[in-house]
């Protein structure tokens, strides 16, 4: 092969691939400049979360402390609400006994009354005779025979006792009921 060549025309000088930008030394110092920003930037930034981090725990310390002031607050607010209510419930179970004691001695009084009634007759009056009735006049009679005996007597006139009748029967619209313990109830009947 023969090849031609003009004397003209420049040649062309076979140039590399790839040219070399940097030099080995210097690409060397920028990588180790690259890591050391890195690295800086790195610690700046655990400093920066430890910081953050030191700061949320001391908060959450200082909840957790007035989590347990309240916890005893809440403990002191229902050992005082246990006192008040074993209060009432004390004053509701006295004021309950001495309603019972009442009733009791209410009922008692009217079952005496009602064995101490002289029972009905056919005629429809009292079967025993009335008390004789003291007025002021035999009074006066019988101390001016004993004068000296009791002034106060003559000066007092004594009430005159009334004869004891039966309670009255009891409405027809109510149902009485009585339990075993003693307690009586009425229902109204519809």
């Amino acid at each position: 092969m023969t090849t031609i060549s003009d004397p003209h025309v420049p040649t062309v000088a076979a140039e590399p691939i790839e040219p070399q930008l940097l030099d080995k030394d210097a690409s060397r110092s920028r990588l180790a400049v690259v890591v050391g920003v890195g690295l800086t930037l790195f610690a700046v930034l655990n400093a920066t979360a430890a910081i953050y981090l030191y700061r949320g725990i001391t908060d959450l310390r200082a909840v957790e402390g007035r989590l347990e002031e309240l916890g005893a607050f809440e403990q002191r607010i229902v050992a005082r609400l246990d006192t008040v209510n074993n209060g009432f419930q004390s004053r509701f179970e006295r004021l309950d006994s001495q309603l019972q004691g009442s009733f009791n001695e209410v009922n008692g009084n009217i079952s005496r009354l009602e064995q101490n009634a002289p029972p009905a007759r056919d005629d429809g009056s009292a079967g025993a005779a009335e008390p004789a009735v003291v007025t002021t006049s035999t009074v006066a009679d019988a101390s001016s025979n004993n004068i000296a005996a009791e002034p106060a007597a003559v000066d007092t006139p004594r009430p005159a006792k009334r004869k004891s009748t039966a309670p009255p029967a009891p409405n027809p619209s109510y149902q009485r009921t009585e339990t075993p313990d003693g307690k009586v109830y009425y229902r109204k009947i519809n």
